[in-house]
């Protein structure tokens, strides 16, 4: 039998039995790992002396809990942006640092760096991969960077305009529900509900060319949709639910599967009827009857896209994509209207001032409908829109993984392997950036006013190569729903202030609420 020495622990020869070799390749392999661990640790803390941080609250828990998903968080986190305008280091625990960036210097080097070197960070956003799959928000490296160019072309502008129509007859049917609640002269309604259920009205058309009139009745998809986003947000909440094999076991886990698969299916049985249509009619006479309905949606552009090669997307990538836009379409978009409204609430003379632009423009015109070009035509409801979207971003932040060193402009080094949080709502609340940040002030959007900042200081759609593919699509929805809401109504405050809850989207704590006043028909 083999003999094997351990003279070196004060042993004679032994005999080397499998299950004793094992133990020592095994042991030998973990303390490798171990002390590279160790070295890498001690290295990257090296590193990261030159960033400060705020005092922790323990030495096991490090900064856990110092900045929660509340208003008092929010209110926290603003403080600590005026301290260390141009970031921070948080622990998250004992041995896991990572970076809090609020300054468009600091976050340059990464926005500009190429999707592998900073490419973004799953810890945040793992628990979407069941429903949403390799989509563009969650797909990394050449996967990303092909599905990109492929879907590029969908939101060009000749494939957005039609979507006009949809937007205005999913606003419309909003208020004529909103007419309905204010029949006797005001109604007090909860902006955040209604906006992100006319959005995913909005969203299914634009997508699956689908009526599901889920404004006016309940919708078993639209009501999945929800559930999901409510039990993401619930799971990031509590720790002990962050392990896959845990939170299967839990009713939250059971329910998620459930409506994970009535989206699933819905989506495939959409793109398995186009795939039926498509050979029997031919590409040509396909495009031509789309041409007449003046409405090519995602699916169909997707079903359409083809690579350099020639090679078509796969089913599972058409309904990933389909599933991401779903996603991140209806709650973004509702979180920025819902607070542009209650901006204007806030500050009368800026609402009065964006209805008379709206109705400059839409005088005398019928059907009242707000078209492509008119969105260049409103100025003053722009910067209203952008000044909102800087106060509170519908992502307020987003997070990359460095894969390699990274160095700032003034030298500091961010080490391979550290996670960095891009703050938006940092960078757009930074007083060093902005002056009196707290304050609403539109004509910050001023021309004039624009070119003196950084092309960073504001970001509500991220920036660099992973940033928004749908933000005109997002822009121009909002438009539209803005514009014909102040036609038709006077958005009033409510003795209730909103308190902001800070997630994967910034919403509400019980919701944004607001009264409305009809002003009249289409007020010309």
């Amino acid at each position: 039998m083999l003999q094997l020495s351990l003279s070196w622990l004060g042993l004679g020869p032994v005999a080397a039995s499998p299950w004793l070799l094992l133990l020592l390749v095994g042991g030998s392999w973990l303390l490798a790992r171990v002390l590279a661990w160790t070295y890498t640790f001690y290295d990257n803390c090296c590193h990261l002396q030159c960033f400060p941080q705020p005092p922790k609250q323990s030495w096991f828990w490090g900064h856990q809990g110092l900045v929660t998903p509340t208003e008092e968080g929010v209110k926290k986190f603003i403080q600590l942006v005026a301290t260390y305008p141009q970031g921070f280091k948080f622990w998250m625990g004992p041995a896991f640092p990572f970076l809090t960036l609020c300054h468009p210097d600091t976050i340059r080097p990464i926005t500009s760096a190429s999707a592998t070197v900073a490419p973004k960070d799953m810890f945040f956003y793992g628990f979407l991969k069941p429903w949403l799959g390799d989509g563009l928000l969650l797909s990394g490296g050449d996967k990303w960077s092909h599905h990109r160019r492929m879907l590029t072309p969908a939101f060009h502008f000749n494939i957005l305009k039609p979507y006009m129509k949809i937007f205005n007859k999913s606003v419309n049917i909003m208020h004529d529900k909103w007419q309905r609640l204010a029949s006797e002269g005001s109604a007090r309604l909860d902006m955040s509900e209604h906006l992100s259920l006319m959005t995913l009205d909005s969203l299914q058309k634009c997508v699956f060319s689908f009526e599901s009139n889920c404004q006016e009745k309940p919708s078993e998809y639209i009501a999945a949709i929800l559930e999901l986003s409510a039990l993401i947000e619930k799971r990031n909440q509590h720790i002990l639910l962050y392990p896959d094999f845990l939170y299967r076991l839990t009713p939250d886990g059971r329910r998620f599967r459930r409506a994970c698969h009535l989206v699933h299916d819905f989506t495939d049985a959409v793109i398995q009827e186009r795939r039926r249509t498509l050979p029997t009619q031919g590409i040509d006479d396909f495009l031509k009857n789309k041409a007449k309905s003046k409405t090519l949606d995602f699916i169909d552009v997707l079903l359409l896209s083809k690579d350099e090669d020639g090679k078509e997307l796969s089913d599972e990538d058409i309904r990933a994509e389909a599933d991401t836009f779903m996603f991140e379409g209806h709650d973004t978009t509702a979180s920025g209207l819902s607070w542009v409204l209650y901006h204007l609430a806030q500050h009368p003379e800026f609402q009065e001032r964006c209805r008379q632009e709206v109705r400059e423009l839409l005088k005398d015109r019928e059907p009242v409908e707000i078209e492509w070009d008119d969105l260049a035509q409103l100025p003053f409801l722009t910067m209203c829109i952008k000044e909102s979207l800087r106060l509170h971003p519908p992502v307020p932040a987003v997070s990359r993984c460095c894969t390699q060193d990274i160095v700032l402009p003034d030298g500091r080094i961010i080490p391979k392997g550290i996670t960095c949080i891009i703050s938006i709502f940092g960078i757009h609340h930074n007083p060093t950036v902005w002056p009196d940040p707290e304050v609403y002030d539109p004509f910050r959007f001023y021309q004039e006013n624009i070119k003196e900042r950084s092309p960073l200081a504001f970001i509500p759609f991220s920036a660099g190569p992973r940033n928004c593919i749908g933000q005109a699509f997002a822009m121009a929805e909002m438009k539209v729903v803005l514009a014909l809401t102040l036609l038709r109504f006077r958005i009033l405050p409510t003795h209730l202030e909103p308190c902001r809850k800070p997630e994967l989207v910034l919403r509400t704590e019980g919701g944004l609420w607001l009264r409305v006043e009809p002003l009249g028909v289409n007020s010309q």
